[in-house]
C-alpha cells in the first residue's frame, strides 16, 4: 500500500521559514519524480515544486515563480522521505501542503499525472 505522509507545517510570521518532510513508503521511492503541491482557502490546488528521479542523469527540480528563490525541494532516498525547505515566508504562502509521487522518472507540473498523494499538512504564515 503506497504512503505518503507530511509532517512539519504550523503557524509562523512573515520572513519566517519551516521544512515540511514527507515519509513514503509502499513503492520504489528512488524511481519515482515527486512534488510538492498547495491549495489555500478558496483556490485551486497548485503545483510548489517537483523534483525528478535520481535515477535520470542530471536529475531535476522545477519551481513555481512564486516560490523560486525561497523554497528547496530536496529528496533522501535512503530515508524514502522528501522535503520543502520554506524561507522568507509570506502570507500568501498560506495553504494545505501536499506531496505527491508519479510512478515516472520524470517530473511532472500536472497534478493529474501524479498518482498519489499525502493527506496535507497546514501552513500558516502571520503578518
Amino acid at each position: 500500500e503506497v504512503q505518503l505522509v507530511e509532517s512539519g507545517g504550523g503557524l509562523v510570521q512573515a520572513g519566517g521559514s519551516l521544512r515540511l518532510s514527507c515519509a513514503a513508503s509502499g513503492f520504489p521511492f528512488e524511481d519515482y519524480a515527486i512534488g510538492w503541491f498547495r491549495q489555500a482557502p478558496g483556490k485551486e490546488r497548485e503545483g510548489v515544486s517537483c523534483i525528478s528521479s535520481t535515477r535520470i542523469s542530471g536529475h531535476s527540480t522545477y519551481y513555481a515563480p512564486s516560490v523560486k528563490g525561497r523554497f528547496t525541494i530536496s529528496r533522501d532516498n535512503s530515508k524514502n522521505t522528501m522535503y520543502l525547505q520554506m524561507n522568507s515566508l509570506k502570507p500568501d504562502d498560506t495553504a494545505v501542503y501536499y506531496c505527491a509521487a508519479r510512478s515516472s522518472r520524470v517530473l511532472s507540473w500536472m497534478l493529474h499525472e501524479y498518482d498519489d498523494w499525502g493527506q496535507g499538512t497546514q501552513v500558516t504564515v502571520s503578518s
